[in-house]
């Protein structure tokens, strides 16, 4: 067994539905997004389209965010979900520092860089996470562990999330990289990421 994820670009509209979703079920600090989708331009007028690309933890199989932390707060575990055991955290961000892809965060508790504050729901959220001590995505593990799906793939519009086990060859994920040439990002850096994109 191991968790992964697809998604699909040529489904992906940058609704921002997953992001969203996943800032409502974690209820994280001003700021901090487990879940991202970032947009670019690419062609030349009059040729010229938007492109989407959703972002999160890669849970990398390879993860060099496990192999760096100190403590060992940084793990994996037996399904391939990277976590961060927030007690044993000290707020080093060596982790941080260590992932390629830029998906792990620092909850300082002080959202000063945002001048009108916290929302009402922020803020009765917030208080469930620690402070000084780095945060990130665990594929929503409570969720999966009920049986549900991570929330930006249950709230995903267009279905462009999909979620299954890796090790199944016959699973819908392990189908749809074979099928449509499923490629992760940065291959090249050798994490081997359990997230993949399908081409648009």
């Amino acid at each position: 067994m191991k968790w992964g994820m697809v998604i699909d670009l040529k489904r992906c509209i940058g609704c921002y539905g997953c992001q969203l979703s996943c800032k409502a079920e974690h209820g994280t600090p001003p700021g901090v997004f487990f879940a991202r989708v970032l947009k670019c331009e690419e062609g030349e007028y009059p040729s010229v389209r938007q492109v989407f690309l959703p972002v999160l933890c890669n849970h990398c199989e390879d993860a060099p965010c496990v192999d760096t932390c100190p403590t060992g707060a940084s793990f994996k575990w037996a399904d391939g979900t990277v976590d961060v055991d927030h007690d044993k955290c000290v707020g080093c961000r060596t982790c941080m520092m260590a992932c390629p892809y830029g998906q792990r965060y620092y909850n300082d508790g002080d959202a000063h860089y945002f001048p009108k504050g916290t929302t009402a729901y922020e803020e009765k959220m917030v208080v469930r996470h620690q402070r000084n001590v780095v945060m990130k995505c665990n594929f929503c593990r409570d969720r999966v562990q009920a049986g549900k799906l991570p929330a930006c793939v249950a709230n995903c519009p267009t279905t462009a999330r999909i979620f299954g086990d890796l090790d199944d060859p016959l699973s819908e994920v392990s189908r749809l990289i074979k099928d449509r040439g499923g490629f992760p990002l940065h291959p090249e850096l050798g994490t081997k990421p359990s997230v993949y994109y399908l081409p648009p």
